[in-house]
């Protein structure tokens, strides 16, 4: 019985670990530049950020986390569509469970549809109005409080409707001043 303690002990100490390394827990980290590869959520529960590939092309989309036998836990893919609509999802060769985050033109978290199950077939969808889908580790949206009314910030979300915009970068500026 202690040995079984112990082990259920440094599995949620690394639970938490894993949350932490999620979350943003300075101040002043989702003013970072936005980039391509980097996406941040924030709610009332907090902000996180995640490592992310971006799926923007029809192909990329068809393959999404196929065949992929692990994801961590502040990776995901976002699957970036030109207009709005309701796009579905199956989890077929997908070997891992995933939490589907459908998101609105405004960057706004419209559905989670957690812990997806690997292999199924069944249709999963966000509804209407959907143009972003996150995917991320399953049971993470769960875990960090992701639900509906969320919002997002990546380039990919038009800064001109954005609820979260990207701020414009700076010029650079001119070697020797």
């Amino acid at each position: 019985m202690p040995r079984f303690s112990s082990l259920f002990a440094t599995r949620s100490v690394l639970s938490v670990l894993s949350v932490l390394s999620v979350l943003s827990v300075l101040p002043g980290r989702a003013e970072e530049a936005c980039r391509e590869d980097i996406l941040f959520l924030r709610g009332s529960w907090g902000q996180a950020r995640f490592g992310v590939e971006v799926a923007a092309t029809p192909e990329a989309r068809a393959r999404g986390l196929m065949f992929r036998e692990s994801l961590g836990a502040s990776r995901g893919m976002l699957f970036v569509y030109d207009v709005a609509g309701a796009p579905a999802f199956w989890m077929k060769n997908t070997l891992i469970a995933l939490d589907m985050v459908f998101i609105t033109p405004e960057g706004v978290v419209q559905y989670v549809h957690p812990e997806a199950i690997p292999g199924d077939l069944t249709p999963i969808s966000g509804g209407a109005g959907v143009q972003y889908v996150l995917e991320i580790r399953g049971g993470m949206a769960a875990l960090l409080g992701i639900g509906p009314g969320s919002e997002i910030r990546h380039p990919a979300i038009d800064p001109a409707i954005a609820a979260w915009p990207c701020e414009p970068s700076a010029p650079p500026v001119p070697a020797g001043e």
